[in-house]
């Protein structure tokens, strides 16, 4: 679970409920960092009441620091709740690359060949 994670908002007053689902829905991104990343990765959400000519009234941007990286990911749509969930979905796929580039990747198959050659020796 991300334990630092601030929220802020800009002419926009958060309300508990807001508080509740943000933690929700961001300490849910940690299982998309690698184990060494869980300890210090930190979230600052900014919740902005906007208003736009094409209607867009709320703005949610999440910024994730974690080891040598630092992830963002913003939108805007009427409804401050659904904005969140967007922001949520697109801070999952930059977590997923991040966590797929500083894995090693030694996997099964790598493992089980092993095996199967040692196995092959000792029938022979």
């Amino acid at each position: 679970m991300i334990n630092r994670i601030s929220i802020t908002g800009v002419k926009y007053d958060v309300d508990d409920q807001t508080k509740k689902y943000v933690i929700k829905k961001i300490s849910r991104l940690d299982r998309y960092l690698p184990r060494h990343a869980r300890k210090t990765a930190s979230a600052e959400v900014l919740l902005k009441e906007v208003n736009r000519a094409h209607g867009n009234k709320y703005e949610a941007e999440v910024i994730v620091r974690v080891p040598n990286k630092t992830m963002t990911a913003k939108d805007s749509t009427v409804n401050i709740l659904a904005a969140l969930d967007i922001v949520e979905a697109k801070l999952a796929a930059q977590l997923h690359k991040y966590k797929s580039t500083t894995k090693s990747h030694t996997g099964r198959h790598a493992m089980l060949s092993r095996f199967k050659r040692g196995y092959a020796r000792e029938a022979a």
